[in-house]
């Protein structure tokens, strides 16, 4: 018996390895090659999902920094490098608040909401070909799994 837990203990650690290993993998090459996708507009995967997170719908009066870094996962020291580049380059506006006049929002600006439309097809390309052969249920599937994934990830 001692043995068959030996064995079944050994193969969950190397599929374990082998999943973080792929899910690293998949990051670099989502860097790589999403960069590449919008490299012509001066993007970054960093500084595309900045805007994206920017241009919904729920946040046109704009996000709190901690807000955008808790959103996209990201560190505030990272973020705020990234952000300072985005308004040096005319994309993101930092505004007071309309809600507490001590803090201050990021919003896209007009140029970025005209950059960010510009980029729509090469990102929606680049999903479609990042996707091929994977059925709108598998998609859903994947969106369950990652969140599954991040969410106990976010507990350790």
């Amino acid at each position: 018996m001692s043995d068959l837990r030996t064995e079944k203990n050994h193969a969950i650690h190397e599929i374990n390895n082998r999943l973080f290993f792929r899910l690293f993998q998949v990051a670099n090459t989502l860097h790589t090659k999403g960069s590449q996708a919008v490299e012509q507009f001066g993007m970054t995967t960093q500084r595309w999902s900045v805007l994206g997170a920017l241009s919904r719908p729920n946040v046109t009066g704009g996000m709190s920094i901690g807000d955008l870094s808790r959103f996209l996962l990201m560190s505030r020291q990272n973020l705020t490098g990234l952000l300072s580049r985005l308004e040096r380059d005319g994309l993101i506006e930092r505004v007071t608040s309309e809600d507490d006049r001590r803090s201050r929002t990021v919003k896209l600006s007009a140029q970025g909401e005209v950059l960010w439309q510009q980029l729509q097809d090469p990102i929606h390309n680049f999903y479609d070909e990042a996707l091929k052969g994977l059925s709108f249920d598998d998609r859903v599937a994947f969106i369950h799994y990652f969140t599954k994934l991040q969410n106990n990830m976010s507990k350790l």
